[in-house]
């Protein structure tokens, strides 16, 4: 089954090239929205999360903040 991943990062994020690698090396298929290029992005990720800080990870409505390997591996049925 595959699941709905959306990533909020930004550019200079460490964290955040660190989660999207992870997603990668695991095929996970994933949309990327960077808060740095858009208010609304910016604002969707604090409504969502409550936090300005990125990564974010939205995995089928379940919100993850910041690089949980753990708990996006199981989220994902790693």
């Amino acid at each position: 089954m595959n699941k709905r991943v959306k990533i909020y990062s930004s550019p200079t994020c460490p964290w955040c090239h660190r989660a999207k690698q992870f997603l990668r090396e695991n095929n996970i298929d994933f949309e990327e929205f960077d808060v740095t290029s858009d208010p609304q992005i910016a604002e969707e990720v604090i409504r969502i999360s409550g936090q300005m800080g990125v990564p974010v990870l939205d995995i089928d409505g379940e919100i993850v903040v910041g690089f949980d390997r753990e708990r996006i591996a199981r989220l994902l049925g790693l």
